[in-house]
């Protein structure tokens, strides 16, 4: 022990709660608050042990298992004999059963995917959200007018897609949760991702969390500011957290944090600029009187640097604080409230009063263990406070136990851990039994081999005797002795069969099955999990479900990572708003975000005018994704949804939503079915009734056809026998008109003919009276003249000739 400085923890209370905020603000009162928290981890009981390096010897060796590098004294003392192993000739290495569980568990953590959602929860997002979800609906009130205007006038009047309209109250709440996304929130969920870039969360800090978990069962991350580095995010290590006693996974109900930490001397002028070299001197004494006060502490060390090391507790301290306004209420009715300190104590009257408000802060403090040099002490700057609570401060430290129990910590590793110790047992002793296995012998009786004569007279020794079994398997013997009685020897080589060893390999084997399979049934990471054995009878659905059930025994675990994201998640939102609203590189912090995305460079400024709820969307692991994928495909056999509806719901990560979209596509693939068949219903009754009507018009159209018809022909019937009586008395009028001109002429004729008889008559009167005076005058003549008498008859004239024919008598 060093004669300087000596090294005392006693168990001293923690300062009153009561105190002013004037009092808590000093350095005694900060360092009462770092005694008392190393009083409660490094005070030694009396077998010199205490909490803190109990506690990280058990982290270390469960992280030794986790790895494989457990001590084997243990697996020594087992196996020695009054302590003594020279006669073990055995491979001491350690067989990695645990590490393998360990890494199924932590990779697959690692691939389940998530992302952070912002959702916006002020007034001014609240109203934006509310008249875009009415101009929503008034599309949907209005959708069949602004449908019969585009279907008749041509004129497209609605604000969205027709086909994206929804339809009932339940599509319009899922529209909004998939199609909605303001500016600011996209800006909030670039901010965090950003931050969560710059730190390597996802590639560094959130492994090693959910290795801590699951070896640990319990896993630390911590976020900071600060003006050179912005907000941090830092990982860590369980093995060094101080916390009070709680008993809540979340470790929320905590007041106070600490991690210790080893750091080197010259670290100390970074902490404080103003520490003197005395100071610096004295805390390096009490560095190495710290390690022989806890020489467990040296064993978890790098040695290089021993003697320049110093151990530090780096805590946090909740308490609470009376934050003390002016409230002035002002001539036109409103009120103004001013910041005043805690000595504010006016008079009330009308126009002014005292308004007080409580509210819970975060000390930060470092001190030297071992010491009384307490190196900072101050009000936490930038807190995280709720928008819902701000009376409220989250810590800087977020932790996560899921197996916490009243204090105690159960880990996946812990469980592995007695069965893990006896697979090594009897993999060792399956070495020994192994090395104790000889090979079958030979059996040579001498006195057989005497007594075996081979006919030429040869002597046949035990070495002939060798050669020709070996070489040919055959064995030459005799049955009786040279004196003729029975010879016991017959048969002079016999094989040895030593089979002991095969037994008890095969209880061994056994053995370590079982306790193989003792981890699988303690951890639930059966043979599906890791596929190291499948069975080949099994069914492909078998197995899945299997393996499924595997998943559902480690989702603590998976939970556990989620919720420290959740929770660190909305702290940086609000660390976000902070730096924006007032720190001075708030310009170069929103440029640094908004490089990824240059078009919400200006949502980004404006963050802190905005409050968000953070939400994680778990994507869905291979197996909710496969289930999804069948109700896809049954629903694209059934024609259920179209390839443009899987396609959308193969985009939505959130599995509960993925369903809801689903079924909401189904639904309205029905309903549009539905309205396809009333509409084809409608065209086939419209075709029907057309038909009829047509068949009914076609049927009138041949009736009155054949009436026209009928009509025509009697019409034409009518005409016609008009015509024949037209005709027949035209041809009457004719054959009278022809008649009455026969007749006429035939009447000519008789009156001609009497004309031409009387002419005739009175021409041939004429003649005769020519004649009587021709005769006369002749006879007078002759009687004057008494010539001879005249012959009156001419020779020419007493035939008809060509001087006469019927032409006289044809019609005039």
């Amino acid at each position: 022990m060093n004669d300087k400085v000596k090294v005392l923890i006693k168990n001293t209370p923690f300062p009153d709660q009561l105190a002013t905020d004037e009092e808590k603000g000093t350095k005694q009162y900060g360092l009462s608050v770092a005694k008392a928290i190393e009083g409660q981890w490094f005070n030694q009981n009396r077998s010199n042990s205490c909490r803190f390096y109990d506690q990280y010897k058990d982290y270390h060796t469960l992280r030794l298992y986790s790895r494989g590098e457990q001590p084997v004294g243990k697996y020594k003392d087992e196996l020695a004999i009054n302590g003594d192993i020279s006669h073990l000739n055995l491979d001491w290495s350690i067989v990695p059963i645990i590490p393998k569980f360990v890494d199924i568990v932590v990779n697959g953590m690692n691939d389940r995917l998530y992302s952070i959602k912002a959702e916006s929860q002020d007034i001014t997002s609240a109203e934006n959200k509310n008249l875009f979800q009415e101009e929503i609906e008034k599309q949907m009130v209005a959708k069949p007018i602004l449908k019969s205007v585009k279907d008749q006038l041509g004129v497209d009047a609605f604000t969205m897609p027709e086909n994206e309209i929804p339809e009932t109250s339940e599509e319009l709440s899922l529209y909004m949760q998939l199609k909605y996304k303001p500016g600011v929130e996209i800006a909030e969920e670039t901010a965090i991702n950003t931050i969560f870039e710059l730190n390597e969360y996802k590639e560094s800090v959130k492994p090693s969390f959910d290795y801590d978990v699951t070896t640990l069962g319990v896993g630390f991350v911590k976020h900071d500011f600060n003006p050179v580095d912005g907000v941090k995010i830092d990982y860590v290590d369980p093995a060094n957290v101080v916390h009070s006693y709680t008993e809540k996974r979340d470790f929320s109900d905590c007041y106070y944090f600490g991690e210790v930490k080893q750091v080197h001397i010259s670290e100390l002028y970074k902490i404080k600029p103003d520490i003197t070299e005395r100071e610096l001197e004295e805390i390096k004494q009490y560095g190495s009187a710290w390690f022989d006060q806890y020489p467990i502490a040296r064993s978890y060390m790098d040695d290089t640097f021993s003697g320049e090391m110093v151990n530090l507790l780096y805590f946090n301290y909740k308490t609470t604080k009376r934050f003390v306004y002016k409230k002035k209420t002002l001539e036109n009715g409103g009120e103004r409230i001013i910041r005043r300190d805690e000595s504010f104590n006016p008079e009330e009257n009308d126009t002014f009063s005292r308004h007080d408000i409580v509210k819970d802060v975060w000390y930060d403090g470092i001190i030297v263990l071992g010491s009384n040099h307490l190196l900072r002490w101050n009000m936490l700057k930038n807190m995280v406070r709720p928008d819902s609570a701000t009376h409220r401060a989250y810590s800087n430290y977020i932790g996560y136990a899921p197996r916490l129990y009243r204090g105690n910590i159960e880990s996946l590793v812990k469980r592995m851990i007695p069965f893990a110790d006896q697979i090594q047992l009897t993999h060792l002793k399956l070495q020994q039994v192994m090395a104790r296995v000889v090979p079958d012998g030979i059996f040579i009786d001498a006195d057989g081999l005497n007594e075996v004569d081979l006919g030429n007279g040869g002597a046949y020794n035990p070495e002939d005797a060798l050669n020709l079994y070996f070489q040919t398997g055959s064995i030459v013997g005799r049955s009786y002795t040279g004196e003729g009685e029975f010879n016991n020897a017959r048969v002079p080589i016999q094989e040895i069969s030593t089979n002991s060893g095969q037994n008890k390999m095969s209880a061994l084997i056994g053995s370590y099955n079982y306790y193989l399979n003792m981890i699988r049934d303690v951890t639930g990471l059966n043979e599906a999990r890791d596929a190291s054995t499948p069975n080949p009878d099994a069914l492909v659905g078998v197995q899945k479900l299997a393996a499924l059930n595997s998943n559902t025994a480690t989702k603590h675990i998976l939970e556990a990572g989620l919720n420290v994201t959740k929770k660190l998640a909305t702290c940086l939102s609000l660390r976000v708003s902070d730096v924006l609203e007032y720190s001075d590189f708030r310009e170069e912090f929103a440029m640094m975000i908004g490089k990824y995305n240059l078009s919400i460079l200006e949502d980004v400024k404006n963050l802190h005018l905005h409050s968000f709820g953070i939400f994680i969307e778990l994507e869905p692991d291979e197996e909710e994704k496969q289930q999804l994928e069948q109700n896809i495909q049954i629903a694209l056999q059934r024609d259920q949804i179209d390839l443009e509806d899987a396609i959308d719901i193969r985009m939505v990560k959130n599995l509960k939503l993925a369903n809801e979209l689903l079924k909401v596509k189904r639904k309205r693939k029905a309903q549009e079915a539905q309205k396809i068949q009333e509409q084809q219903q409608q065209f086939q009754a419209q075709a029907n009734m057309q038909s009829q009507q047509m068949a009914a018009q076609s049927k009138m159209e041949q009736i009155n056809a054949e009436a026209m018809a009928k009509s025509q022909v009697k019409e034409i019937e009518g005409n016609m026998e008009i015509k024949k009586l037209q005709v027949e008395a035209e041809l009457k009028r004719q054959l009278m008109e022809i008649e009455f001109n026969y007749n006429m002429q035939l009447k000519g004729i008789d009156t001609q003919q009497l004309k031409d008889r009387e002419k005739e008559k009175e021409k041939a009167k004429d003649g005769r009276v020519l004649k009587q005076a021709s005769a006369t005058s002749k006879l007078i003549e002759q009687r004057q003249k008494g010539t001879p008498p005249v012959n009156f008859e001419s020779s020419g004239n007493d035939v008809l000739g060509s001087g006469f024919d019927l032409e006289s008598f044809a019609p005039k």
